[in-house]
């Protein structure tokens, strides 16, 4: 059933702006906070001790976060319905000399590939820097989000330079043809000063930084119906988003509904704020502790729990249909997928789909499954991370995407309103 146009559409709207918000993990998490604070929901310290009564809670730490709320009726061994996302997209990170000075003038930026970007997508358009800095601040330090304007650009060469680019494709040396320029004739210049006068500081308090590129561009709502939304990082924006849209309105039911939106999913969530680690069961374990939870709440806790791993799919190509599979056609405003792999790359299995498929049912949203052509395998996303380190039950579904992994993405206005529709309908249990 397709969505109420004017929602689609306010959704996103929504969704547009925070992209907007969030050209790093790090403003994508800040600006989830400030949302989920706006709604009533409180921040705590993972050093300090939690104390919980019904209400919103949420916790930070580097480029993640985990919200949720506590039902009335939560005790020491209530399950939890989890929305997993994650906030990285595939980049250019800074390194940490990053200032190039060439023989013939130009000022470049040493930048090194995060994930697996669509390389030839970011050439030719402008590109900003973002991310946090730490500063020296006496004898104490502090950090700063920080986030520029239109700064640098990777330029292409000219087909006359090249006659045989549009026979043979871009060809692109990962390190020698994607070091973009950010300036010429100025050597003294120096992108780190840049950096630290936007935190307030000097160069010499730059302590140091995480920053990455982002396209300028903003995104654009396009087709003949305004059917198609163009960005950057929907994948995996476009599922935090959900997940905070859904929690925020999610309607007290009988588990305890949570989100944790992960950092670093492209590069293999190996880390102390990926879903490889160990802050979602650390959050899980210190809740129920929370809630009075002793000898086996714990473990009841879990095995009454159940996972929604929210990340961007493939619809079907107009120019490359072979690469689908011949019975399973997604397309783009067609709804949120549902992704099935018989080696696991998925985590879905028959008690996921069927939990997924009455949340949808009860949201009155169309599901369409997605499983890979098997010529041309899939990627995997957190969610038999999640599955294998929490041992629960873990369903992978998103909404469609062409263009995925490019600097500007495509997806369809109707699907992010279906997908949080049935997010919310899922945490309500």
């Amino acid at each position: 059933m397709p969505v109420d146009q004017t929602i689609a559409r306010q959704h996103i709207d929504d969704l547009a702006a925070y992209v907007v918000a969030s050209p790093t993990p790090y403003h994508a998490v800040a600006e989830g906070a400030r949302r989920l604070t706006v709604a009533g929901f409180r921040e705590l310290d993972e050093t300090e001790t939690w104390e919980l009564t019904p209400g919103g809670y949420f916790v930070i730490r580097d480029g993640s976060l985990v919200a949720w709320r506590i039902p009335d009726t939560a005790g020491p061994g209530t399950g939890f319905r989890i929305i997993g996302s994650h906030t990285d997209s595939p980049t250019f990170k800074l390194k940490p000399r990053p200032d190039i000075r060439t023989a013939d003038g130009w000022q470049q930026v040493g930048v090194e590939i995060y994930g697996g970007p669509l390389l030839n997508s970011w050439l030719d358009r402008e590109l900003g820097l973002a991310g946090r800095v730490v500063i020296a601040d006496g004898s104490a330090t502090r950090i700063e989000l920080i986030k520029t304007g239109p700064m640098m650009r990777i330029p292409q060469l000219a087909p006359h330079l090249d006659r045989s680019v549009n026979d043979v494709g871009v060809k692109l040396d990962r390190q020698q043809h994607t070091t973009p320029v950010w300036g010429v004739g100025r050597p003294d210049r120096s992108i780190l000063d840049q950096l630290a006068s936007l935190a307030g500081a000097g160069h010499d308090q730059l302590l140091g930084f995480d920053i990455t590129a982002y396209d300028v561009a903003e995104p654009a709502v396009f087709g003949v119906d305004d059917e198609f939304f163009a960005s950057g990082r929907l994948d995996n924006l476009s599922s935090v988003h959900a997940g905070l849209r859904a929690l925020q309105d999610a309607e007290t039911g009988p588990h305890i509904p949570l989100l944790v939106a992960f950092d670093h999913e492209e590069v293999g969530s190996a880390t102390s704020s990926g879903a490889a680690g160990p802050i979602l069961e650390s959050v899980l374990q210190r809740i129920g502790l929370a809630l009075g939870a002793a000898g086996q709440d714990h473990l009841r806790a879990l095995a009454g729990s159940i996972c929604l791993s929210a990340d961007t799919g493939h619809a079907v190509h107009p120019n490359y249909p072979g690469h689908h599979d011949p019975q399973h056609r997604p397309v783009l405003n067609g709804g949120p997928l549902l992704k099935i792999n018989a080696v696991q790359r998925y985590a879905t299995d028959a008690n996921g789909i069927a939990a997924w498929r009455q949340a949808c049912g009860t949201a009155g949203v169309t599901s369409q499954d997605f499983v890979s052509n098997n010529a041309v395998p899939c990627g995997s996303t957190i969610g038999p991370i999640t599955a294998t380190r929490l041992g629960i039950t873990t369903v992978d579904v998103g909404v469609p995407l062409l263009s995925m992994h490019s600097a500007r993405e495509m997806a369809g206005v109707q699907d992010s309103a279906a997908i949080t529709a049935a997010m919310r309908a899922f945490l309500a249990g």
